[in-house]
């Protein structure tokens, strides 16, 4: 059987040589002569390079189905203008594009191997949480229900919508504010947990959400009848379940070290549009009880008899409207920040 030469492709970095041989179901010797279907089918091939400069003795190869890849150590680390000793190239060797780095492309290939190897070796030396596993069931199973009961919220709602049409907008707080507030009481975890230590993030972005939500659900539609069947109940509650539909379960998937790329983007993504539009909404229902609290001196706070005879709460919820657009200036800075963090390590790491 006639003895061929086979294509070989190269390619380097600062400590190595990949050889790249294009060989099908190749059956390769010790002294690297091997038997296989390359361009000329079925026969035997093999090559010799005479490299540029020295290289240790130890080779490695690994066959595939399609290929032969061979690791050459260089004995001394650097960057080398061509492969072969030679400066004509020989006919059968070619660059490796798939693999193919300029010297500065590979230094910072490099550095990020560094990077990593440093990275784990400093995580390494951190004692491990005994309880790790227990908070992430822990903050697994608080994101499931939450996602839960969310859920339920916008499913109903949008059913209704479809069946009832407007008139669903009249009684949206006497069907839905059962689960609403079950919501948003267990939602005071958020604060805890960062407190805690649990999660991450400040402890500020989520108590200025959660106080804001509890303030407008239990005092503004919750101590006013009247409220409670305004139409800007439904756009309130829908604005609310829709985000967190999403947020929910991007929370939950973290948990156990997934994800799924299209939660991700619509939960760094649809706040985007969805937040302000549910603070206005808010702000729409606090200018709306302003009147009714002035009427009926619900939560009024008494005052001596020379001052005159109560202070309206009107005057806490004008005061109200001025904090709720400082906070969501404070929450959509935070937000825009995590999405602008989160979408730069997602980028850096696709590179």
């Amino acid at each position: 059987m006639q003895t061929l030469t086979p294509h070989v492709y190269w390619a380097q970095r600062h400590g190595e040589i990949y050889l790249r041989v294009e060989l099908s179901d190749a059956q390769v010797a010790q002294s690297m002569h091997s038997q296989g279907h390359g361009a000329k089918g079925e026969n035997e091939y093999e090559f010799s390079l005479d490299f540029l400069k020295p290289v240790k003795a130890e080779v490695t190869h690994r066959s595939t189905q399609r290929q032969v890849n061979i690791t050459v150590k260089k004995r001394e680390r650097g960057w080398w203008d061509r492969l072969a000793a030679q400066e004509r190239k020989p006919l059968f060797l070619a660059p490796d594009f798939d693999r193919w780095l300029d010297e500065s492309d590979a230094e910072m290939e490099l550095r990020e191997k560094e990077e990593k190897l440093n990275k784990i070796l400093f995580e390494s030396r951190i004692p491990k949480d005994p309880y790790l596993g227990l908070k992430k069931g822990y903050l697994f199973m608080y994101n499931l229900v939450q996602f839960l009961g969310f859920s339920w919220i916008f499913v109903n709602m949008t059913v209704r919508l479809f069946i009832l049409g407007q008139d669903s907008f009249y009684d949206t707080f006497h069907t839905i504010a059962d689960v609403m507030y079950f919501c948003q009481i267990l939602a005071v975890i958020e604060v805890v947990n960062p407190a805690l230590r649990l999660v991450r993030t400040g402890v500020l972005p989520p108590l200025i959400q959660v106080f804001g939500r509890n303030f407008l659900l239990f005092i503004i539609l919750g101590a006013q009848e009247d409220m409670q069947n305004k139409p800007v109940v439904f756009f309130i509650f829908y604005l609310w379940s829709t985000i967190e539909i999403f947020r929910y379960p991007f929370y939950m998937l973290a948990c156990i070290d997934t994800e799924w790329k299209l939660l991700t983007w619509l939960r760094y993504s649809l706040w985007i549009p969805l937040y302000p539009l549910g603070v206005i909404a808010e702000a729409v229902a606090v200018i709306q009880s302003i009147p009714i609290f002035d009427e009926t001196k619900v939560l009024s706070l008494p005052l001596p008899r020379a001052l005159g005879t109560s202070l309206s709460f009107s005057y806490i919820l004008q005061l109200y409207l001025a904090v709720m657009f400082l906070g969501l200036f404070i929450n959509f800075r935070h937000l825009y920040k995590m999405r602008k963090r989160r979408f730069r390590a997602k980028k850096k790491k696709a590179n």
